[in-house]
């Protein structure tokens, strides 16, 4: 494809993420999470990067996936488990077909046949192509050059509410160490969870009667660690509409907030969401680079009013077919209630696809028209495409066509194009993330003040007891000990709980597993307490490690005196 190189760029950012669910529920919440997102998001996004590169098309896409999740995808009980699923779901197509074509429903019918294509593909390219390893071919891809993969947190922590420095090493150094294993190289970027940072600056618990003390920028840890970049939301680089809606409902942010307000006034000046910039904190000279979010873009896929997701001729994510779960129904209608909903007609969603994805194209020209050069960022949960919006996919493959033959962009991964352009400017960022308000809300409040207490006394136990053990000739069993006390800790932190307890989409799930790793963190501290002041752990001991290391077995490789800087170099 030979063509004058433009100098303007644009990529898609796609966060894969879920939370430890296997071994914690199947249905309907649980390890379905997991199949449901393999099947629907992760393979078909495969497949269309496979097709692309067939083509001889430039993917070009940053895919996050996180620790935690590449934790999941690699378990042999993921692997084995996943084949039932996509086999159950494959029954289900047939028996859905048999019921409607005796009830005289051709169309429904037929839709049941494509049910069964779609599973029936799915489970033979999991096999033959991609040797049931996903991530094994996300890495081939990355290996070809056409993906480029980052990392996140461990387990999704949203570093900027955790206690101690200690914490925030902790999510970090596991997540670079995980990819490293996972995809046989240093990560160059990472996904911040929530895109929640915080700068240095002497810094206060929301909750407790603690004096305030200086922490790193979120950007340090990163810098220390070899992460070049990450990104932001935003109102965060461009000062944008920010609102503290929700500080005066709940006394613990309003100092957060306070703060936040004075830093975020001081960054609306010109910023280019389309530059990458240096990000260092007040009086400091050691950062990373940020790259800011097109909100234009955004808008497109993420609103439920106005983004593609919600035209009238793509499935409807919500109305199933039971048993089996599949889906007949198109959107028909944003107010449509689920019992209106009209029989989903592929023919016209094919036509919606090319449609948008025309639409989104220009939308990027249009943007950086008046860009000398620059990249723009699209990021977006990877989840939604695929599993909430069917058609998405599809979608991102034809606008990746058609960037392709554009004379004046071209698509190009983030480190890609910092190899090209470096950043012009050092700034320094507010406090705050993507969520609502952009701040700390969403998962911080009055639902989910009990949460952060208990990940505040875990981490004000674990870090002295590592540090109290640290270089000292202690049994394998202890060991062991420490090192899933680590992982309840790391599991405890998870961002996933608090955002499902706030938005109540699996509140009562939320709420059982940060009380399951909690008590799990407490009872294996008193047993370790106990262990060492006798010199090894009991029977009783061994049998709750046991059975922890079996439920909670990711990051099996996990050395947590490795978490202070340099310790394990």
């Amino acid at each position: 494809m030979n063509r004058k190189k433009p100098t303007k760029s644009f990529t898609f950012v796609l966060h894969g993420h879920l939370p430890y669910v296997l071994s914690h529920g199947t249905w309907p919440h649980g390890t379905d999470w997991l199949y449901e997102a393999a099947s629907e998001t992760y393979l078909p996004l495969l497949d269309t990067f496979y097709r692309l590169w067939e083509k001889e098309i430039p993917v070009k896409v940053v895919m996050g996936v996180t620790p935690v999740l590449a934790e999941q995808l690699s378990q042999d009980a993921f692997k084995e488990n996943f084949l039932d699923y996509l086999n159950l779901k494959i029954k289900a197509s047939r028996e859905n077909a048999k019921e409607f074509r005796e009830k005289g429903h051709t169309q429904m019918a037929n839709l049941a046949d494509m049910w069964f294509d779609f599973y029936g593909g799915l489970l033979k390219k999991y096999v033959s192509q991609w040797g049931r390893d996903i991530i094994w071919g996300l890495k081939t891809l990355q290996d070809e050059g056409e993906l480029e993969i980052i990392t996140s947190a461990a387990t999704h922590g949203y570093l900027p509410l955790l206690k101690r420095d200690q914490s925030v090493e902790a999510q970090i150094r596991t997540g670079i160490e995980v990819y490293e294993k996972h995809f046989g190289k240093e990560p160059r970027g990472i996904w911040l969870p929530e895109c929640g940072y915080r700068p240095s600056y002497p810094w206060k618990p929301p909750l407790g009667k603690e004096r305030p003390y200086l922490r790193k920028g979120i950007e340090e840890f990163l810098y220390e660690n070899g992460i070049q970049y990450f990104f932001t939301d935003t109102h965060l680089l461009k000062g944008g509409k920010a609102i503290g809606t929700y500080m005066a409902r709940f006394e613990a942010l309003k100092l957060l907030w306070e703060h936040f307000q004075k830093e975020y006034s001081s960054t609306q000046g010109e910023k280019n969401l389309y530059h990458p910039y240096y990000v260092v904190s007040e009086g400091k000279d050691r950062g990373a680079i940020v790259f800011g979010r097109d909100p234009k873009t955004a808008m497109q896929v993420w609103s439920g009013e106005h983004g593609y997701p919600g035209d009238f001729r793509y499935l409807e994510f919500h109305k199933k077919h039971f048993p089996g779960g599949l889906r007949y129904w198109g959107v028909t209608g944003a107010k449509t209630d689920l019992a209106s909903k009209m029989i989903y007609e592929p023919n016209k969603a094919r036509q919606a696809i090319g449609e948008h994805a025309d639409h989104f194209v220009s939308i990027i020209k249009e943007t950086l028209k008046d860009q000398s050069d620059g990249i723009l960022v699209a990021p977006y949960d990877a989840e939604l495409f695929g599993h909430w919006w069917f058609e998405g996919p599809l979608w991102l493959e034809e606008v990746l066509e058609r960037v392709a033959v554009a004379e004046d962009i071209e698509a190009a991964t983030c480190g890609q194009y910092l190899e090209e352009h470096s950043p012009r400017e050092a700034i320094a960022l507010p406090e705050g993330s993507w969520g609502e308000g952009g701040f700390h809300y969403i998962w911080l409040n009055e639902w989910t003040q009990w949460v952060w207490e208990k990940i505040y006394k875990a981490e004000d136990l674990f870090f002295p007891l590592l540090g109290a053990t640290r270089n000292k000739d202690l049994p394998t069993f202890l060991i062991e000990a420490i090192s899933q006390l680590a992982r309840e800790l790391l599991l405890l932190q998870s961002s996933d709980w608090p955002f499902l307890i706030t938005t109540w989409s699996a509140r009562d799930y939320a709420e059982s597993r940060v009380a399951e790793h909690y008590e799990a963190f407490i009872e294996l501290y008193r047993t370790i307490e106990n262990g060492l002041i006798e010199g090894d752990l009991s029977p009783q001991g061994i049998h709750l490690l046991k059975s922890l290391q079996e439920r909670d077995n990711l990051f099996p490789e996990l050395n947590p005196w490795c978490w202070e800087q340099g310790e394990c170099d």
